[in-house]
């Protein structure tokens, strides 16, 4: 069939959804018939390409410092307990009657677990047994670092009266690979 004007394509629209899939496949047909290979290209100019990158690298420093501290003595609970034992005793010596006794035994013993504790505190507090020692104390500090990477290579080359620019991986020397493709028009 001999397609002259444009109301012969346009038929019918079953036909004209066939036609143009017919001339798709031609169009699709037509780059499969395109030729390529490869030539050498000189470069005209290369330049390395940089990015700043940034590094944050850990620094400890450690110095001694005198720190306060008191002695495991201070910290017994012996006052207390002794004077819990003597309240204890006392009341019991001043109760009168057998229930009064037990009352008696309980009641002076808080009372002097109380005073023992108050003995143990003054005697803390006013006794001067705080003492000092040397530690170490650490700190960890952060230095910034920037460093210049090569990250690739800003390249001019020319090929068949023309000029390019690629930007390459490695430097490409003083020629480059390209590949040509030939199809028709």
């Amino acid at each position: 069939m001999k397609i002259s004007s444009m109301t012969t394509v346009f038929y019918s629209a079953k036909h004209g959804f066939l036609l143009l899939g017919a001339l798709a496949g031609v169009s699709l047909a037509q780059g499969a018939w395109a030729d390529s290979s490869y030539a050498e290209a000189e470069v005209v100019a290369v330049s390395p390409l940089y990015e700043t990158v940034t590094y944050s690298e850990p620094r400890e420093e450690c110095r001694l410092e005198r720190v306060a501290y008191s002695d495991r003595e201070q910290r017994s609970g012996t006052p207390k307990l002794v004077g819990a034992l003597i309240g204890g005793a006392l009341g019991n010596a001043l109760g009168a009657k057998e229930p009064n006794k037990k009352v008696g035994a309980v009641v002076g013993g808080l009372l002097g677990y109380s005073i023992g504790k108050d003995v143990a505190r003054h005697k803390r507090h006013h006794g001067g047994a705080v003492r000092y020692r040397q530690e170490q104390v650490c700190e960890v500090f952060y230095d910034r670092r920037e460093e210049q990477q090569l990250t690739g290579y800003d390249v001019t080359y020319a090929y068949a009266g023309r000029t390019y620019q690629a930007v390459l991986d490695e430097h490409p020397g003083d020629t480059l690979r390209v590949k040509v493709r030939i199809r028709p028009i």
